[in-house]
């Protein structure tokens, strides 16, 4: 008995649309490039001039992932918005040193997806570039049938950035008694959708396009995928505000900013204790700030009791700044005449180490 002939195709892997796919692509990633790109798209590496600028620069690298926020985007049909969240929460990760990013990778690993979807993906991936004044230097993209079920796709991201040795923020001025300055973040940002579609999803039965318990005017779906924020526009001038007694004329210009933290999977308690020094811990004000509506819905239809929720969720904090106190107020009366509602969150002590909600 014949047997048919096999390819590629028949296989699950359709190079021609994969062809067309990186065609639609290029005039995304070329709307990132900037005067030091120096390479196109389709090479096998990409090519980045170190910016000659900046004094004893120092490169700043992260990598990280959308994870199961993806599963919400897929069932919604929303692919546009998660590229930004990448790019985004690789922006902030090394913005906590001090850094300013120069350009990013992406890889993106599909399963069987109707043709469009990837360009859709990149698409935010390459506007968040432009936003955060990043290239897309380049990436990969991976047609993996038998790993991802039918439509299913998993996204990641690479970054470096740039900042100058004298400049960067690792913690170590930060003292007992600074005060914590919070910006607020958008919503669930990319942590704790395990959890998330678990209730909302799961025990509540919810759909994407379900009106959002508790919320006016906004889907589940919508609701769930709020662009994680940039807070490089905010901060970026904030960086180059030097403390008192220091001088960049001189070479030895430190930023007002002691410490930032970029709250993400674990919470304030889990990721403010990684931007202090060993001995010193926070105490967070929890009367300082209402915790906005959709983390209280989450709360209430899960039966997630508060301790759980401050372990896996930002409960509305993104980012919180560490300045000495005689700076705070200053600090967040310039955010807020930005227009982010900024706020003084609570103070470092020296009395015990990790996070005391008080």
């Amino acid at each position: 008995m014949s047997k048919a002939p096999m390819d590629y195709r028949s296989a699950g892997v359709d190079l021609d649309r994969a062809h067309r796919d990186k065609e639609g692509l290029k005039e995304l990633v070329a709307s990132t490039r900037d005067e030091n790109t120096l390479s196109e798209m389709g090479l096998f590496g990409g090519l980045y001039r170190v910016p000659g600028d900046v004094e004893d620069p120092v490169l700043v690298s992260s990598a990280d992932g959308v994870g199961t926020k993806l599963k919400v985007a897929i069932r919604a049909g929303i692919h546009d918005t998660v590229g930004q969240c990448l790019v985004n929460h690789c922006v902030n990760d090394i913005l906590v040193q001090g850094a300013r990013p120069l350009f990013f990778l992406d890889y993106l690993a599909t399963g069987q997806v109707p043709e469009g979807i990837v360009p859709e993906i990149v698409r935010g991936v390459a506007l968040a570039c432009r936003e955060n004044g990043c290239a897309l230097l380049g990436g990969e993209t991976a047609q993996m049938p038998d790993f991802y079920s039918e439509g299913e796709y998993d996204l990641a991201g690479f970054i470096v950035g740039i900042v100058s040795a004298s400049r960067i923020i690792d913690g170590s001025r930060v003292q007992d008694g600074d005060a914590l300055v919070a910006l607020p973040s958008s919503g669930l940002h990319t942590n704790g959708y395990t959890l998330a579609r678990k209730v909302f999803l799961g025990r509540a039965r919810l759909s994407p396009d379900d009106p959002m318990p508790g919320l006016e005017d906004e889907t589940v779906g919508e609701a769930l995928l709020r662009v994680h924020r940039s807070y490089l526009p905010l901060l970026r001038d904030e960086l180059d505000r030097d403390a008192p007694g220091t001088s960049s004329d001189e070479g030895g210009g430190r930023s007002e900013l002691r410490a930032l933290a970029h709250i993400t999977g674990g919470g304030i308690e889990g990721n403010l204790p990684r931007s202090l020094p060993p001995g010193l811990g926070a105490d967070i004000e929890t009367s300082s700030w209402k915790i906005p509506p959709l983390f209280q819905v989450l709360a209430h239809l899960g039966g997630i009791d508060d301790d759980e929720m401050f372990r896996v969720f930002n409960m509305g904090v993104g980012m919180i700044a560490v300045v000495a106190p005689e700076h705070a107020d200053g600090l967040v009366d310039r955010l807020r005449a930005a227009g982010e509602p900024a706020w003084i969150l609570g103070r470092v002590t020296d009395e015990h180490d990790g996070v005391r909600r008080i």
